[in-house]
């Protein structure tokens, strides 16, 4: 089963659309956008599992110029 996840990011002003554009980059994001706000940008996650999520927020996500700071919620299930 696979693992999704909203990521929510917080950035340096004046560079959430260049998060969203790196973001959207990255084949295990399935969309990205600039929101109004408590967070600067979202994006969902969809990975094969756990692990991969882990290493994606913190290898990827945390790391791109601009991110603050994130906030990941996991799905607890899938719905059809």
């Amino acid at each position: 089963m696979a693992a999704i996840a909203l990521v929510l990011l917080t950035t340096e002003p004046g560079r959430e659309q260049e998060v969203v554009n790196e973001l959207s980059e990255m084949s295990e994001i399935e969309e990205a956008m600039v929101l109004f706000g408590e967070y600067d940008v979202y994006c969902k996650v969809v990975v094969d599992d756990f692990s991969q999520l882990s290493v994606l927020v913190l290898r990827n996500v945390r790391t791109l110029s601009g991110v603050v700071e994130t906030t990941t919620l996991t799905a607890a299930s899938h719905g059809q």
